[in-house]
């Protein structure tokens, strides 16, 4: 069990890294910076001796957390809702007063007029006319008898 095994064994392959075009022959623009406001240069040694300088990034700050208010949103619109509903209440008991007293004064109307009419129509009716206008029939003495008309 303790017998050593043989495995086939592959060639090794080492890779070499791509040398990088020195920073001299391309001239990066000279961007203008405040004296006060210069960063802080930071530099890194790779494992193979070679040295990266940069500029060290700032981390993100998170963006900062909003204060809640003291009174939650949902009680001020329920506090909002009920002093709504109650400016309703007061509009429709004012608004069907007005119509209970509309509706008295229009059959209140209607009484009167036909009152009114109805006087003008017996007067018309009951007043004597004395004018040669009328129609004057003339009756005979006559005597009825069992329904049959004798002259």
């Amino acid at each position: 069990m303790n017998e050593p095994t043989t495995r086939p064994t592959a060639p090794l392959v080492v890779h070499q890294p791509t040398p990088v075009a020195p920073a001299a022959m391309h001239a990066a623009p000279i961007v203008p910076v405040q004296p006060g406001h210069i960063p802080a240069v930071a530099s890194v040694v790779l494992p193979d001796g070679r040295v990266v300088t940069g500029y060290a990034v700032a981390p993100a700050q998170p963006e900062p957390v909003a204060a809640k208010p003291a009174v939650s949103r949902t009680a001020v619109n329920v506090a909002l809702g009920g002093v709504g509903f109650l400016a309703v209440c007061g509009g429709l008991l004012l608004l069907t007063s007005f119509i209970t007293a509309l509706t008295a004064l229009v059959t209140q109307l209607v009484i009167l007029a036909a009152v009114v009419t109805g006087g003008w129509i017996a007067v018309r009716v009951l007043t004597p006319s004395g004018g040669a206008s009328g129609t004057t029939v003339n009756i005979r003495r006559a005597v009825f008898k069992r329904n049959h008309f004798h002259n």
